[in-house]
């Protein structure tokens, strides 16, 4: 199985022994049964403090974005799409909207002509080429623009800033066994899949990164994954 460069060196620096084993990394340092979620205050400090710069940076931004999107489409600015988060506890993960109104129904019906892509569907939860998406949102998505909403799900805690990727109910399926490392940390906005070239790894890749990064966390770990987030935004690298 592939591991992407990103991926790879992150788990080198903590587990030099287990590289190319995300999954297994780290297991020692894991515990059961966390009554907060994982980094605890520190984590939620560091969440709080970049979340509110990041809105004071980037409201300019954000206003514009807020314009085009009125101006050329009359829906709803935000869609909600509900998630699971920390202890299972399901929210609202918002985003700027990228899809038509109806979308669940277009996507049904799409999927029912197109058994191929039901498959893929199924497999990844991702289409290269999702019927649901409007032109202008499709560049927005792909810069991850449609996410900066999310900032406003990390002040109230129901996400972090870096975690694993926020999933549906159905999805926790894929995670099997890891599925309790996925609810003992608050989703994130950010995250080693993001870092790590996005639809271009596996689900089962995705698992493993999440399980690592929960089994490893330490501040250091989230300011990298931050930092390297920005050229994998810029440069879009695995975005659909």
């Amino acid at each position: 199985m592939r591991m992407l460069r990103a991926q790879r060196d992150l788990v080198s620096d903590y587990h030099p022994s287990l590289a190319g084993y995300p999954a297994l990394a780290g297991l020692h340092r894991f515990r059961k049964g966390r009554d907060v979620p994982v980094g605890g205050i520190a984590k939620r400090g560091l969440d709080i403090t970049l979340a509110v710069l990041g809105l004071v940076l980037l409201a300019p931004l954000i206003l514009a974005l807020v314009i085009v999107l009125k101006l050329t489409d009359s829906g709803p600015l935000l869609y909600g799409h509900r998630r699971i988060g920390f202890g299972g506890r399901e929210f609202r993960c918002w985003k700027f909207r990228t899809m038509v109104v109806d979308g669940d129904t277009v996507l049904e019906q799409y999927l029912r002509k197109h058994p191929a892509k039901a498959a893929l569907w199924n497999e990844q939860r991702k289409l290269i080429d999702d019927p649901r998406v409007t032109p202008l949102a499709a560049v927005l998505r792909k810069l991850s623009l449609d996410e900066l909403p999310q900032l406003l799900n990390v002040l109230t805690g129901e996400m972090s800033l870096v975690g694993p990727r926020p999933v549906v109910r159905e999805e926790l399926d894929y995670y099997a066994s890891s599925a309790r490392h996925y609810l003992s940390a608050r989703p994130g906005l950010s995250g080693l899949w993001q870092i790590s070239g996005r639809s271009n790894t596996t689900y089962l890749e995705r698992v493993q990164l999440d399980r690592f990064y929960v089994m490893n966390w330490n501040p250091w770990m989230d300011l990298r994954i931050i930092f390297m987030t920005i050229p994998a935004v810029v440069m879009s690298r695995g975005a659909h």
